[in-house]
């Protein structure tokens, strides 16, 4: 697991919004199995990131996009994904257990053997 520092992930979230954007000097954030935990990604925009095998557990993703990210095999366990887009995302094997999908979009994204157990939901979490 590779662990990176608030300015290391402040770094690759600027290179990803170039990305994103399709500017010159962007490249897609590649956060393949890092360590994440705890991590404030509040607002951020990871549009198409690489976070498979990440480990997100109690990571801050409040309002984030994530709309299209493989996130399979990740640990988003007790993550707080309120208000986060995570439409067309790949969650397939994820651990979603105690994260928090109030008012989350989860349109299109695959939850194919996500374990979704105490899974805090409400009346605006959109599948």
């Amino acid at each position: 697991m590779k662990s990176h520092s608030r300015d290391e992930l402040k770094k690759f979230l600027m290179i990803h919004e170039l990305w994103v954007d399709k500017s010159e000097g962007g490249k897609r954030a590649d956060l393949t199995n890092a360590d994440l935990t705890g991590a404030n990604l509040s607002g951020a925009d990871l549009t198409d990131a690489d976070l498979s095998g990440a480990i997100l557990t109690g990571a801050n993703l409040f309002e984030a996009n994530l709309s299209g990210a493989d996130l399979t095999n990740a640990n988003l366990s007790g993550a707080d994904l309120v208000g986060a887009n995570l439409s067309a995302a790949d969650l397939t094997d994820a651990d979603l257990s105690g994260a928090n999908l109030r008012r989350a979009d989860l349109r299109g994204a695959d939850l194919s053997d996500a374990n979704l157990t105490d899974v805090l939901l409400n009346a605006r979490t959109r599948f």
